[in-house]
C-alpha cells in the first residue's frame, strides 16, 4: 500500500524550528561535505529581469541518509508592493531507496533563511578573532536580523553596529535587535562599521560592493551570504586581496558564483589558496592561525545544509507524531 506523503505547513515548521540550534546541524553538513560524503549537483537557477527575481533550486542527499531533497527556493523584492512576502519555497523529502515522496514541507523560504543563519555562526565560531568587541552586520532584511541572532551561540558579543540605505530600515531593525538582547548602535556609512567592528556579516541583495577592503582591520572576520548569483557582490577586489584567509562553503560552487568567483576573475585570489568551511573544521586545512589576520567566509549557500535542516525539522516532527 502507497503512503500518502505529509503535507506540513510553515506554521507548523515555525513551531518546530523555534528553540532548536541548527549550529551544529550545519557544522555536521559542511563536515561531512567536504568528507566527500555528499552528493551535490550544481545550482539550478532561473533569473528574471521584469519584475526582477530569482529562483533557486538545490538538490542532493547525504550518504547513509534515509532521504534525498530537493529545494525551490524564490526571491521577487517586488513582492512588497503587493503585500505579498519577497521569498517563497519549498523543501521535498523523498525515501532513497524507493524514490517515494515522503514529505513535502511547505516552509515558505523559511528553512532556507535559518540554515544559512545558521552557516554563518558556524564561520564565525571557526574563523572569528578570539575577542569579539562588537559585531558589524551590514543589512536590515530578514537574514540581517537571523544572522544576528545566530551569533549569539557562538559569542558573547552584545554589542552591535549596523549599516543600511534606508534610515526607516535601519531604526527598526535597531528595535528589534534591542529586545532581543543587543546593544544596537547605528553606522553611518560601512567605512565606520569597519572601523569598529571584528566580526562583519553582509546580509544584502546587493550588486556593487557594500564593503571595501580599504577600511578593513587587521584581525576583523567577514562573512559575506548575500552573494549567491553570478551577477550579486557585496565585497570589492581589496576586501578579498586583503584577507589571510578565504574559506568557502563549497570550492566547487564558488568558483562560478559569490564573492570569490569575482576576485578569481580578478586575480585577487588564487584557486590553491581557496579552503573550504568543513575543511577547516575538521582541522584538515588550518582556517584563523593568528589574531591579526583578516579572514572571509563566501557562504553561497549548499544543498547540503538544505538536506541537512530538512532531514532535522521533518525527524522532529515525524518523533512528535508517535
Amino acid at each position: 500500500m502507497n503512503q500518502r506523503a505529509a503535507v506540513i505547513d510553515v506554521e507548523r515548521i515555525r513551531r518546530e524550528v523555534e528553540g532548536m540550534d541548527f549550529t551544529g546541524v550545519m557544522e555536521a553538513a559542511f563536515l561531512r561535505y567536504s568528507r566527500g560524503e555528499a552528493i551535490v549537483p550544481p545550482v539550478g537557477e532561473l533569473l528574471f529581469a521584469d519584475p526582477p527575481g530569482e529562483v533557486h533550486i538545490k538538490y542532493g542527499y547525504v550518504m547513509g541518509d534515509r532521504h534525498y531533497v530537493v529545494k525551490i527556493a524564490s526571491g521577487f523584492p517586488g513582492n512588497a508592493v503587493r503585500e505579498l512576502p519577497a521569498s517563497d519555497g519549498l523543501m521535498l523529502l523523498f525515501d532513497r531507496e524507493t524514490g517515494a515522496l515522503v514529505a513535502l514541507l511547505h516552509d515558505r523560504g523559511l528553512l532556507t533563511d535559518v540554515r544559512t543563519a545558521a552557516a554563518g555562526a558556524v564561520a564565525a565560531k571557526h574563523l572569528a578573532p578570539k575577542e569579539v568587541e562588537r559585531i558589524g552586520i551590514i543589512g536590515t532584511g530578514v537574514q540581517a536580523r537571523l544572522q544576528a541572532l545566530a551569533l549569539k551561540t557562538v559569542t558573547s558579543c552584545r554589542d552591535l553596529m549596523v549599516w543600511g540605505r534606508r534610515p526607516e530600515a535601519v531604526a527598526e531593525y535597531c528595535d528589534d535587535m534591542q529586545t532581543v538582547g543587543f546593544q544596537p548602535a547605528v553606522a553611518s556609512d560601512a567605512a565606520e562599521l569597519a572601523a569598529s567592528c571584528q566580526l562583519i556579516v553582509t546580509a544584502t541583495a546587493a550588486h556593487e560592493p557594500v564593503l571595501a577592503g580599504v577600511h578593513l582591520k587587521p584581525g576583523t572576520h567577514v562573512t559575506a551570504m548575500g552573494s549567491d548569483t553570478l551577477d550579486k557582490r557585496e565585497l570589492d577586489t581589496e576586501s578579498m586581496r586583503r584577507a589571510d584567509v578565504v574559506v568557502a562553503d563549497s570550492r566547487s560552487q564558488a568558483l562560478v558564483r559569490g564573492e570569490i568567483a569575482h576576485a578569481l576573475r580578478e586575480g585577487a585570489v588564487a584557486e590553491k589558496d581557496v579552503v573550504e568551511l568543513g575543511q577547516v573544521i575538521s582541522g584538515e586545512l588550518p582556517g584563523r592561525t593568528s589574531q591579526l589576520q583578516i579572514t572571509v567566509a563566501d557562504l553561497t549557500g549548499v544543498a547540503v545544509q538544505d538536506c541537512a535542516i530538512a532531514n532535522a525539522v521533518y525527524e522532529k516532527i515525524s518523533a512528535a507524531q508517535v
